[in-house]
C-alpha cells in the first residue's frame, strides 16, 4: 500500500510551551481519527515525515512512538508505520459496577472528563424515581488514549452527596467518590440497551458523523440500603465497544426489550422462551438488527 500523503496538514507553532513531538503526534493522531487513514494504511517513512514538518529525526521517532503506545498505529523496523484497527473494548452491561472499574480491572486507562456538574431541573421520570426534584446533574466525556469513547449523563441525589464537586470526578471512578466519602455502594438496578443515531450533538462530542450507530446504554440504580442512588444514560461509540452479557442458568437478568426491533429479531426473542442463552443469543440479534437498520437511514 503506498504511503498516505498529508499536505492538508497544518504547520508547527515553534513559538509556543508545546514541544514538537507532541504536535506532529497531535496533528496525526487527528489526521488519523479524521478517517483520513484507514487502518492498515502506511503513514510517510520517518524522513518523509522530518521533510514535511521541518524538524529532526528524533522529534519524529518521539511523535510515533507516542501513537504507537496508545494503539493507533504499528511500527515495524525497517518499514512505515502502519494505522492500527481500532482497538475493541468491551463492557459487562448487568454489572452494577460502572465503566471506569470495568476497564481499570481489565489494564485499560479510562480518561473521564466533567463537562457540567450543577443543580438542574429533571426528566418527570428521574423526579419520580427519585421521589425528588433536588438533584444534581453530571455530564462526563470519558475518553481512552484521548480517542472519545463515551458520553454520560448522571442524576444524584443532592441531599446525599453533600460538599462532591466536579474536581472529585475528573479521572476518577464515581462509585468509588461515593464509596469512599459518603458510604454509598451501588447496589439492585435495571439497566436498558438502545441502538440510537447520534444528533449533531452527541457527534461533536463523540467525534463521529451525525447519524452515526450509537449504543446507549440507560440505568437505575439503588444503593445498598435500596435507596435511589443513580439515574444514568451513556452513548458509546459503537465501533469501539461491545457489550458482554453473563448468562447463567440460575439467575437470568437479560430481558430482550429493544423499541422499534425488526418483526423477526421480535419472533426470534418470542420463540428463545425461557432458555437464557438463547435470550442473551436474540438480544444480540436484536442489536445486530437495529444498528444495521440505523446504517442503512445514513
Amino acid at each position: 500500500m503506498a504511503p498516505a500523503t498529508h499536505d492538508a496538514l497544518p504547520v508547527l507553532d515553534r513559538s509556543g510551551d508545546t514541544p514538537l513531538h507532541a504536535q506532529v503526534a497531535a496533528l496525526l493522531r487527528g489526521y488519523i481519527r479524521g478517517n483520513k487513514l484507514a487502518a492498515g494504511a502506511a503513514l510517510p517513512s520517518e524522513a518523509a515525515l522530518c521533510e514535511r514538518f521541518g524538524v529532526a529525526r528524533s522529534v519524529v521517532r518521539q511523535a510515533l512512538a507516542a501513537l504507537a503506545a496508545e494503539g493507533l498505529i504499528h511500527r515495524e523496523s525497517g518499514r512505515p508505520a502502519t494505522v492500527a484497527a481500532p482497538q475493541e473494548h468491551r463492557r459487562l452491561v448487568q454489572r452494577s459496577t460502572g465503566l471506569y472499574e470495568q476497564f481499570a480491572q481489565s489494564g485499560v486507562a479510562l480518561q473521564t472528563r466533567v463537562l457540567t456538574f450543577a443543580r438542574a431541573e429533571p426528566p418527570a421520570e428521574v423526579a419520580e424515581f427519585f421521589g425528588t426534584g433536588r438533584l444534581l446533574m453530571l455530564e462526563r466525556l470519558r475518553h481512552v488514549a484521548e480517542a472519545p469513547l463515551a458520553y454520560v449523563r448522571t442524576w444524584l441525589p443532592a441531599d446525599a452527596v453533600p460538599g462532591l464537586r466536579a474536581e472529585d470526578l475528573a479521572d476518577a471512578s464515581l462509585h468509588g467518590v461515593l464509596t469512599r466519602r459518603f458510604g454509598l455502594r451501588p447496589g439492585a438496578g435495571r439497566n436498558q440497551i438502545r441502538a440510537v443515531a447520534a444528533d449533531a450533538a452527541l457527534a461533536g462530542l463523540l467525534d463521529t458523523p451525525t447519524g452515526t450507530p450509537l449504543l446507549m446504554l440507560q440505568g437505575r440504580g439503588m444503593d445498598q440500603h435500596g435507596q435511589p442512588l443513580e439515574w444514568f444514560t451513556t452513548w458509546h461509540r459503537a465501533e469501539q465497544l461491545v457489550f458482554d452479557v453473563d448468562v447463567s442458568v440460575g439467575h437470568e437478568s437479560v430481558q430482550p426489550r429493544l423499541q422499534t426491533a425488526p418483526p423477526a429479531a421480535s419472533a426470534a426473542s418470542e420463540a428463545a422462551g425461557n432458555d437464557p442463552l438463547a435470550r442473551a443469543q436474540a438480544l444480540v440479534s436484536e442489536l445486530s438488527a437495529e444498528l444495521a437498520r440505523l446504517r442503512g437511514q445514513r
